[in-house]
């Protein structure tokens, strides 16, 4: 794995993703129109907003392709273990869309500030999503002004401490610091801005003086002295005890082995906070091994796998309409509990195994496997087949039993993919 995890990103080539570069006439028209809208007499304003639905439907045309490229090269990766890093920094530095308009921006964050630094530094990791345009508007950057700036004393503008809250609590330290820490660093972010070709720094918008931000002073209102303070908690100790238990809580267990966590704190830290050197010591660990179906598959985990011990590959997704791909993959996923790349906050999508085996979300499950296999692929594969390519050596006794004596295939196969040994990993 660490081989393939080295050498070049063979899906993203593949399977190409959006890019905000490419979005950035849409959504100025979007922009446009919607103000022409509510300003223009009729029948300009008529027009306007047609213009405008044109204009959303191809960026939520966008986003929906984005979840068929996320599915397709999960199915169609190597080993899955870049996806699977892909998808846990994707969480870890969580957006999700304020609005139609901004349908297709978590994509494009995970495509150009992520994918590109999952074997990086984690530095390089977190200027790239800081200075993202999805990250800035989800955290309501653009309504941050220095009190004491030029705009901000000309339009009595204050701070908005989300962006810096979160970059302290979630992707970085995640504990150790106090309330003036957050201030001062939301002070320090003032300048960063969103700009017409992405994240710029406006010194107009910027709070004047140094700020301390967990007893270090920086000084001048630039972009480099930002870059600065997002460089020096990519390397704080506590960015690495904070991280190295996140990793393992999602790759190995909800209550993982302190020497584990001890030893992917200790790579991060040795190694300058280099995410490769981290993910090699997951992968040598012992203990990192030692605790398996522990964790429960997300619903978008269970129907990748699902999909693959059906023998579909990404190509098959890539292939459906958009209206059988909702029906099949994204509405279930919805009911199961995760709509796509909607989380219900900045912390991302829960990882205890009692957030998603509930009884609403099983029984999605168990309606799922009974129903949509015969849909997607035709013969059904062998239920005896499937059961041991899917399960290995973590087939229990009881669903060895039921499956070969199920009335049908197709509820074979449903047997399969609702067991709880298909549901976790």
């Amino acid at each position: 794995m660490l081989a393939i995890l080295r050498g070049p990103d063979v899906m993203a080539n593949t399977y190409p993703g959006p890019r905000l570069s490419d979005l950035t006439d849409t959504l100025a028209r979007a922009d446009s129109m919607l103000r022409t809208s509510r300003r223009a007499a009729e029948p300009e304003a008529s027009i306007a907003r047609d213009d405008y639905r044109q204009a959303i439907r191809q960026l939520e045309g966008v986003a929906l392709q984005s979840a068929k490229t996320a599915i397709a090269r999960a199915l169609d990766a190597p080993d899955g273990f870049r996806e699977r890093l892909v998808q846990f920094w994707a969480d870890h530095f969580t957006t999700a869309p304020r609005s139609r308009r901004d349908s297709p921006l978590p994509a494009t964050l995970v495509e150009e500030a992520i994918r590109p630094h999952v074997t990086d530094r984690f530095a390089d990791m977190l200027r790239a999503v800081m200075q993202h345009p999805a990250m800035l508007g989800y955290l309501d950057q653009s309504r941050s002004f220095g009190p004491n700036s030029r705009i901000g004393k000309r339009r009595a503008k204050g701070l908005n401490e989300n962006l810096a809250r979160e970059l302290l609590e979630l992707h970085t330290v995640g504990s150790g610091y106090a309330q003036e820490d957050v201030t001062q660093m939301a002070e320090l972010l003032t300048g960063l801005v969103i700009g017409k070709h992405g994240a710029t720094f406006d010194p107009r918008r910027a709070e004047p003086g140094p700020e301390t931000v967990l007893g270090t002073t920086y000084h001048g209102d630039s972009l480099d002295t930002v870059l600065k303070a997002l460089d020096d908690l990519a390397e704080h100790p506590d960015t690495a005890a904070h991280l190295a238990r996140k990793l393992a809580v999602h790759f190995v267990s909800d209550q993982p082995s302190p020497d584990l966590v001890q030893a992917l704190a200790e790579a991060w830290r040795n190694s300058g906070g280099d995410l490769l050197a981290v993910a090699e010591a997951l992968l040598t660990q012992p203990a990192a091994w030692n605790k398996m179906q522990e964790k429960a598959r997300q619903p978008f985990d269970f129907l990748v796998a699902a999909l693959r011990a059906l023998g579909l590959d990404g190509a098959d997704v890539m292939r459906m309409s958009d209206e059988v791909f909702r029906q099949t993959l994204l509405q279930p996923m919805a009911a199961m509990g995760q709509p796509w790349q909607k989380p219900p906050g900045p912390d991302g999508w829960p990882e205890m195994p009692d957030a998603w085996i509930t009884p609403e979300g099983m029984a999605v499950r168990i309606t799922w496997a009974m129903e949509m296999p015969a849909q997607l692929v035709s013969p059904l594969p062998d239920a005896a087949t499937l059961m041991t390519r899917a399960l290995g050596t973590h087939l229990g006794e009881r669903l060895a039993w039921a499956v070969p004596r199920a009335e049908s295939q197709r509820e074979a196969v449903g047997l399969v993919l609702a067991s709880a040994e298909f549901n976790r990993r």
